[in-house]
């Protein structure tokens, strides 16, 4: 059986009362009479504890006069419908009324007929106002299952350099997003074409989406977005850069979990908001050049990332871990990434070094000992050295002689 409207009728005399619930047929008209008042004051309570859809209103009452009580009812009840009915036919009254949103004004004595056609108005405006409830609550939650996908497309368009500035603003409010540019940009590459030549498109699609979960699953703490480009390459915003480290080991957690290489691409985000679509492109051309690693080269690279804050940590120790010749090993690491196990090291440690001079209050020594210094001294000189500024200096804002990565740039 269909909810039927609450109807409130709030007059001093009984007989009035009376006369308004016998002479019209609730019921034909899908409603109820759910409470009947004699003052303004119960009329109000009464409305507020029933949530009344509509009240019938004589002006005339005692305690509170009509006029208050529809303005209570109108800040309390902004959706119930008022009826007037009264004896006053006063022009300053039914201005008033109007202000107020009255749905109608009859005068004393109401006629049965011009009662019913009154109510049946106001029951059509009911049932069109919930069906837009209803549409509008189904819109809602159409676009909050869709949020993920409105959130990719958007970040698409950034990427692209398609939005201005107060496009992309009014983007990011809307799709509850920080409003100000990620900190960093990452890109996840597969190429699964030289690794499983013969895979079907359904299949290459499930490992994809496999590593988009394993990459979410990492990230989880972090906020972010995570989606395809028009490439297919995964790309990874991230609007905290302590999340660096952790998908720096998404190498390592695809290859544990899904026994295939993927590479992995980060560049931080610099300038204006709508400089987002820069750092894109130099991270996809930095990962395009990018040779292929070897599993010995990658599994390094991802004990090192695990390890870097163990200031014990050495070619010879890891190379014991991975089961293979620190000079075969060093050579290796030295070949396809350019530098030297100790460089990349100090780069790594450097880079969480400020990270945590950025974003903590930690003290020099307590950074020196998470970024795997033995002593504060030790590490303000590495840290001098690569930066060319002092731990303390970074720490007030002078501004260390890199491109942002935490690398000292070449003369």
């Amino acid at each position: 059986m269909p909810e039927k409207w609450k109807v409130m009728i709030a007059d001093d005399e009984g007989i009035i009362r009376e006369g308004i619930r016998q002479c019209v047929d609730w019921d034909s008209l899908s409603m109820t009479v759910v409470a009947e008042a004699e003052d303004g004051e119960e009329a109000l309570e009464l409305a507020v504890h029933h949530s009344i859809h509509i009240a019938l209103v004589d002006l005339n009452m005692p305690i509170m006069h009509g006029m208050e009580l529809m303005r209570q009812l109108r800040e309390q009840l902004p959706g119930c419908k008022i009826i007037v009915i009264t004896g006053h036919d006063e022009f300053s009254y039914a201005q008033e009324s109007i202000r107020l949103q009255v749905n109608d004004y009859i005068l004393k004595p109401a006629e049965p007929k011009q009662l019913m056609q009154v109510l049946r108005g106001v029951r059509g405006e009911l049932e069109s106002e919930k069906q837009q409830s209803q549409h509008l609550q189904q819109a809602s939650r159409q676009l909050q299952k869709n949020f993920p996908l409105l959130r990719e497309r958007f970040c698409q368009e950034w990427l692209d350099g398609n939005l201005s500035q107060a496009e992309i603003r009014e983007q990011l409010q809307f799709l509850q997003l920080p409003p100000e540019r990620p900190e960093r940009i990452g890109i996840i590459r597969w190429r699964w074409e030289g690794q499983h030549p013969g895979m079907k498109e359904n299949e290459r699609q499930l490992f994809l989406f496999a590593i988009e979960n394993i990459i979410t699953e990492l990230l989880e703490p972090y906020t972010k977005v995570i989606f395809r480009d028009t490439a297919g390459l995964i790309v990874i915003l991230l609007w905290d850069d302590a999340g660096e480290q952790v998908l720096a080991g998404a190498e390592g957690a695809v290859r544990s979990n899904l026994k295939i290489a993927v590479e992995v691409g980060t560049r931080l985000v610099q300038g204006e908001i709508t400089e987002l679509a820069s750092a894109y492109r130099n991270c996809r051309v930095a990962l395009a050049k990018e040779q292929p690693l070897s599993p010995l080269v990658r599994r390094a690279k991802q004990y090192i990332q695990e390890h870097y804050s163990e200031y014990g940590l050495t070619l010879e120790g890891m190379a014991g871990q991975l089961l293979a010749s620190p000079v075969y090993l060093s050579r290796l690491f030295k070949q396809e990434l350019g530098e030297s196990f100790g460089t990349y090291l100090t780069q790594i440690r450097i880079r969480r070094a400020t990270q945590l001079l950025h974003s903590t209050e930690l003290s020099i020594h307590e950074v020196a000992e998470q970024s795997g210094y033995e002593t504060q001294h030790y590490f303000s000189t590495a840290f001098k050295r690569q930066t060319g500024v002092s731990p303390l200096q970074f720490r007030k804002g002078v501004q260390p002689e890199d491109g942002g990565d935490g690398r000292r740039r070449k003369e």
